[in-house]
């Protein structure tokens, strides 16, 4: 999975050809695209064509957009957040009625298509799985009515990751979240995939000398920082424990870590996997 913003970073739609090329079985995807930074049309047509040449190995991550400094540097307009779901939603349906095949019609507030006929068609059918992750109510509505998989994020409401951004992941919050996606999606939960993305892997002998002086980092008591489902604190043991209590409470299957995490999380993820 790759992110996809403007700064310290390749190019998503290119890596992600290049990592399904060099592989099998590896799926692919961005965590997420941020809509406003592509037209649905040309977006389906790429991931459609990426879907083709890696035989049907690519998730469909999208988002509303978030992080100020990639509108500030772009100069792409930083609509207020109702609007950008608005033009999400929008974008979400004009790609899924690409992917079914046949002539496209849409006329929205945000997007007119006019007799569009997509090419490639994907390999998955009816598409590639969408995954969308937000923080608040009505992304995490939005999610849960038309997502394959859901992302349960921290909301990032000043549109940088701060303290108030951590202190929004928290347990408690999380439970919230979990129970706007349970409401929101109704019979069809029982078929999605709950994703989460975790912002520190550490594996200590010492996890409360650890989560004692991280907690000032998360703005949270130490207590809080013990139960953080974003985070991993403690030996290989606790944490392969602690994960399999926290898929019992949360329901998440699929969780992403970060880049430079990646060689601490193997083992755990070894020892987890078929579980």
């Amino acid at each position: 999975m790759m992110p996809d913003h403007f700064g310290d970073q390749l190019a998503p739609m290119p890596a992600l050809m290049a990592a399904a090329d060099a592989t099998t079985d590896l799926k692919v995807g961005a965590l997420v695209f941020a809509n406003d930074y592509k037209h649905p049309v040309v977006l389906a047509k790429e991931v459609a064509t990426l879907d083709v040449l890696s035989g049907g190995r690519v998730e469909l991550g999208i988002g509303a957009g978030r992080m100020n400094t990639d509108y500030e540097q772009s100069g792409i307009a930083h609509d207020r957040a109702g609007v950008r779901i608005d033009r999400l939603a929008e974008s979400v349906e004009v790609m899924k009625a690409i992917f079914a095949g046949g002539t496209v019609d849409f006329t929205g507030e945000h997007y007119d298509v006019t007799g569009y006929q997509g090419f490639p068609t994907p390999v998955q059918s009816p598409h590639p799985p969408f995954l969308i992750g937000g923080g608040g109510r009505r992304i995490l509505t939005l999610a849960a009515e038309h997502a394959d998989i859901v992302g349960i994020n921290p909301k990032i409401a000043s549109g940088r990751v701060d303290t108030p951004t951590a202190q929004n992941g928290a347990a408690d919050r999380t439970d919230e979240k979990l129970r706007w996606v349970r409401e929101a999606a109704g019979d069809r939960y029982g078929d999605i995939e709950i994703n989460m993305l975790v912002f520190a892997v550490v594996v200590t002998d010492d996890p409360a000398g650890t989560i004692e002086m991280m907690a000032p980092m998360f703005g949270l008591d130490p207590a809080e920082v013990d139960d953080y489902p974003l985070a991993w604190i403690g030996s290989e043991d606790q944490i392969v424990e602690s994960l399999q209590a926290r898929r019992e409470r949360w329901d998440a299957s699929y969780l992403v870590v970060q880049q430079d995490a990646m060689e601490t999380a193997a083992p755990i993820v070894a020892r987890l996997r078929g579980t």
